[in-house]
C-alpha cells in the first residue's frame, strides 16, 4: 500500500499471487479509479517522489521489479536479479534509487528514480546495481 505524494487521496494498493494487481483508490470518495494486472504477486509498492511513477515489486511468477508511469500505468522498466520473491523495498533518502531484498538473502541497489537525466557519477560505494549477501 502506497500513498501518492503527487496527488492528495491517491492510494495504490497491491494484490497477491491470485489476484495479482495494482489498484488505484480514489480515498475522498471510496471509489477505485484504475488496475493493472502485474502478471505476478504484488509485494510492495513506492512512489517517486520526483514524478509520477511507482515502483513494485513482485513474488510468484515474476521475482522482479517494475516502475510503472501513472496515470498510464505503462511500464517504463523491468529489473531482475533476484532468484525468490522480493519482499522489502526502501526508497533512498534523496528519492533516487531503492533498495530491495528477496528471500534468496541479497539485498539489490537500483537507480531508478533519477531527477535528471544525465549520466552523472555515482557517488555511492556501492554500485548502481550492487547485489550484498
Amino acid at each position: 500500500i502506497a500513498w501518492s505524494p503527487h496527488q492528495h487521496g491517491l492510494l495504490a494498493s497491491g494484490g497477491g499471487t491470485a489476484d495479482r494487481c495494482i489498484r488505484f483508490w480514489n480515498t475522498l470518495t471510496s471509489q477505485p479509479m484504475q488496475c493493472v494486472d502485474t502478471g505476478s504477486q504484488v509485494c510492495n509498492l513506492a512512489w517517486s517522489k520526483h514524478s509520477s511513477e511507482l515502483v513494485s515489486t513482485h513474488g510468484y511468477s515474476q521475482n522482479q521489479i517494475l516502475v510503472w508511469k501513472y496515470p498510464s500505468l505503462t511500464q517504463v522498466a523491468k529489473l531482475t536479479g533476484h532468484s525468490y520473491r522480493v519482499l522489502y523495498l526502501a526508497l533512498s533518502p534523496d528519492g533516487e534509487a531503492i533498495v530491495t531484498g528477496a528471500g534468496d538473502e541479497t539485498l539489490r541497489f537500483w537507480n531508478v528514480f533519477s531527477k535528471t537525466p544525465s549520466h552523472k557519477e555515482n557517488k555511492s560505494v556501492l554500485n548502481l546495481y550492487t547485489a550484498l549477501r
